[in-house]
């Protein structure tokens, strides 16, 4: 009878389990590092120099930010690599490479690029995230955490959390805490108005975290360990072991589903949080998914090291865990 009843559990998975195609794709005009949704529109840092606006209505691309090129001698210049991507009411926070490898930082108000940091500053900022109009988040490679502000050009607060190199970062979605990773392995929350750290013991991985996502007070990590941390809101943490070092994690906003990149045909793995059970397997990227960014609870977009961003549909299949 028991051997009845994990047969009949390995079919049912098996059918509900199912390959999904994505539904729509769109071409940047280099390789994809970073991307972030703005009501209908996306948002696309490439490494040409440029950051790519999208509209989701027509799928066509609408706009673009061009950074200025880098000297590399008289009368020789190079196209920066755009390295992130964030926005908030009508404004565009942007990093790009610049010379003796540091970095600058960029604000776009719909009309005028803005320098807000400079090879001057000596910063390798490596990713930027508002939170709020005035105010803004650095995480560093040397993981340097840094608040700004612009009232005054002030540097709030410089923390430095680890020895170890700064991987990743991502806010809560009122902007209150944020979670950060590095090559240690360990996941630190911090609040983001007095940058105190509110905890270090989040640390199931034991090699460098590539990327993390959180939402809704769950958060998830991509080690090159090939785990997949799974940190629930509710409920004790756990790890899903891949075959392949996981590159890119991604959360739906009610922080139930999550997706990862599963294995080196370049494929996306949904799995349920609560159970940690996988669903469905995403076929199509033609290089390693490096970023996935959810729409809402039945849709999400991904990119990796290509110039396309892909759309993933999931209201059919969603239909079928219920």
């Amino acid at each position: 009878m028991k051997l009845l009843h994990l047969l009949l559990f390995f079919t049912v998975s098996t059918l509900l389990a199912r390959e999904i195609k994505p539904a729509f794709v769109m071409h940047a005009r280099g390789l994809v590092n970073d991307f972030v949704i703005d009501g209908m529109k996306l948002y696309v840092a490439n490494d040409e120099g440029s950051v790519e606006i999208f509209d989701l209505n027509t799928r066509q691309k609408s706009g673009e930010i061009f950074i200025p090129p880098m000297p590399t001698g008289k009368d020789s210049f190079v196209n920066v690599k755009v390295l992130s991507v964030d926005r908030m009411h009508g404004k565009t926070l942007i990093v790009s490479t610049a010379a003796e490898g540091y970095r600058r930082v960029w604000l776009h108000d719909g009309i005028k690029l803005k320098p807000l940091i400079t090879v001057a500053n000596k910063l390798a900022v490596k990713e930027a995230r508002f939170i709020d109009d005035t105010n803004f988040i650095f995480g560093t490679l040397g993981y340097d955490v840094i608040r700004y502000t612009l009232d005054d050009n002030y540097r709030v607060y410089r923390h430095h959390l680890e020895e170890s190199a700064f991987s990743d970062m991502v806010l809560s979605e009122d902007k209150k805490i944020l979670a950060s990773a590095s090559e240690s392995g360990r996941v630190t929350l911090m609040d983001v108005k007095t940058g105190k750290i509110l905890d270090t013991s989040q640390e199931r991985n034991l090699d460098n975290i590539y990327k993390l996502a959180m939402q809704n007070g769950t958060i998830i990590t991509a080690g090159q360990d090939r785990r997949v941390a799974v940190y629930p809101k509710n409920g004790a943490p756990y790890t899903i072991k891949s075959n392949f070092l996981v590159y890119s994690v991604g959360l739906s906003p009610s922080g139930k589903l999550g997706v990862y990149s599963a294995d080196e045909n370049n494929n996306l793995q949904l799995f349920d949080i609560q159970s940690g059970r996988k669903l469905h397997l995403l076929k199509g990227h033609k290089a390693i998914p490096s970023t996935i960014k959810f729409f809402d609870e039945d849709g999400f977009f991904s990119a990796g090291y290509e110039n396309t961003i892909y759309y993933w549909y999931l209201k059919e299949y969603n239909a079928t865990r219920k």
